[in-house]
């Protein structure tokens, strides 16, 4: 199947069905997915909950609103995408050693660029620690966009959720302490027979609403 019948046919998944689990081997790959998501200037500014017990998925209910209750319970794994409350200096460094080891850099001039290039783009979209985060969450929404499509590769069906109150979430995982906030959220798994957007045709705005070629 084309990765445009792919992205046809995946739909918003509204029920699950909690007795079907993804295997360990294709959480490795959404992983990885999500690891390689593209960034702004490689800034990679986000850390991912990756949910599946009885217990966690209980735990974090408190903070989703009512309706979604069933789209994570039932779900197999549930995926907190956060994005940090600050870009540190040790993150930075962090992602500069990184790409050194990697071996993306042919001279130290080059990695020396590389580093005022990323501060650069950090401190042009930091006037302001909302200002921040809105453009970190941007880069998370990447991700999820990557993850969405990923799992649909698999055979996978999948839930954004937005339905939930970000600050109790937070006080729920801890997140403050850990330089985090969470920003979406998305479940994983299989849909229920009886899902009944499963059986629904797809309805998007024609193409020629929406693309202007020049």
């Amino acid at each position: 199947m084309n990765i445009d019948e792919i992205a046809a046919k995946r739909f918003t998944t509204k029920k699950y069905n909690s007795n079907k689990k993804i295997s360990e081997q294709h959480i490795k790959q959404l992983c990885n997915i999500l690891r390689d998501s593209p960034s702004s200037v490689n800034s990679q500014p986000w850390h991912f909950f990756v949910i599946s017990s009885t217990e966690a998925k209980q735990k974090i209910l408190p903070g989703v609103s009512e309706f979604n209750h069933g789209r994570i319970f039932d779900a197999s794994h549930v995926v907190v995408f956060c994005a940090k409350t600050d870009l540190s200096e040790e993150h930075m460094k962090a992602i500069l050693d990184q790409e050194d080891k990697d071996g993306r850099f042919a001279t130290a001039e080059i990695k020396q660029a590389n580093d005022d290039g990323r501060h650069y783009f950090v401190g042009l979209n930091s006037k302001t620690p909302h200002d921040q985060f809105n453009w970190e969450s941007k880069q998370v929404y990447i991700a999820l966009g990557n993850l969405l499509l990923g799992a649909a590769c698999l055979g996978i069906d999948s839930t954004p959720i937005e339905g939930f109150d970000p600050a109790k979430l937070d006080e729920i995982l801890g997140l403050k302490s850990k330089g985090l906030s969470s920003v979406v959220i998305a479940s994983l798994g299989y849909h229920a027979d009886e899902d009944f957007n499963s059986k629904l045709p797809k309805s998007r705005l024609d193409e020629k609403q929406l693309f202007t070629f020049m």
